[in-house]
């Protein structure tokens, strides 16, 4: 199983761009992007994952604004309210699996299953598990 800790202010994917007939990723998209993937190089020497189905498991810590009650900051702590607002979850993944391809895995074309969590916190990261499929299994 690989686990990975990056801590940042995580950024969701951003619409493309179009110009000269191509798509291009919004700068602040871009260098969250690279990032993630300079971060995760820091903390994964392993091969590629190429060949066979994994899982992700990942959890954004989005950060608190800075005027909420204690009793709120507490039950953010505790995962007990969590961010309806936008940007939305599928955005944060977008963002992360993009990031990780040529790092960690060759293509995203191998997950087969991902979960996604995105909370509140005063540390805000992103925590990702991947594990394949005869790792989960086990």
């Amino acid at each position: 199983m690989i686990k990975l800790k990056i801590y940042g202010n995580p950024v969701p994917a951003g619409r493309p761009r179009f110009g000269n007939g191509k798509a291009h990723d919004p700068a602040k998209s871009r260098a969250y992007k690279q990032f993630v993937a300079f971060a995760a190089k820091s903390q994964y020497r392993g091969p590629l994952l190429k060949d066979e189905p994994i899982e992700v498991h990942l959890e954004v810590y989005r950060p608190n604004q800075n005027r909420i009650s204690q009793v709120e900051r507490k039950r953010r702590e505790n995962k007990q309210s969590v961010p309806t607002k936008k940007p939305d979850t599928d955005n944060y993944i977008k963002s992360v699996l993009d990031a990780l391809t040529g790092v960690i895995w060759q293509d995203d074309n191998i997950i087969y299953h991902i979960d996604a969590y995105k909370y509140y916190s005063d540390k805000p990261r992103i925590e990702l598990q991947i594990q394949t499929k005869l790792e989960a299994e086990s």
